[in-house]
């Protein structure tokens, strides 16, 4: 079986930062693309970062570039989101998201796996 575990999320004031960890087991990790994605109260699940299963492609939204990284180690299994500068915008339940595939995959209808997700809040 396939499981996503995300952990690191929590509540942070305005213009801190938070690591999200996302522990994948029952596939072989460096066949798959990743996403992390995030949904707010009441609005639509969005992709706020994606990249591909060599690392080297990447993706963000302008309402996170330049904030969010994210990164992959195949040899732990993992997948990261270092949010830098966050705002209280940035509330939301974050998921980490898996496809077996060599693009790089922004909607969550391409995923094939997904994490229960971890909350972060972020006051003003």
């Amino acid at each position: 079986q396939v499981h996503l575990i995300e952990s690191g999320g929590g509540l942070v004031q305005a213009g801190g930062s938070l690591r999200l960890s996302c522990a994948v087991s029952g596939l072989t990790l460096r066949h798959y693309a990743l996403g992390w994605f995030r949904q707010a109260p009441g609005k639509a699940r969005e992709c706020v970062a994606a990249i591909t299963w060599s690392g080297g492609g990447t993706y963000y939204p302008d309402s996170v570039k330049g904030r969010f990284t994210i990164s992959r180690d195949d040899d732990k299994s993992a997948v990261y989101l270092r949010m830098n500068s966050l705002k209280p915008e940035d509330t939301a339940i974050y998921y980490c998201a898996a496809v077996e595939g060599s693009y790089l995959y922004t909607s969550d209808d391409d995923y094939d796996y997904r994490g229960l997700g971890t909350q972060v809040t972020v006051s003003s």
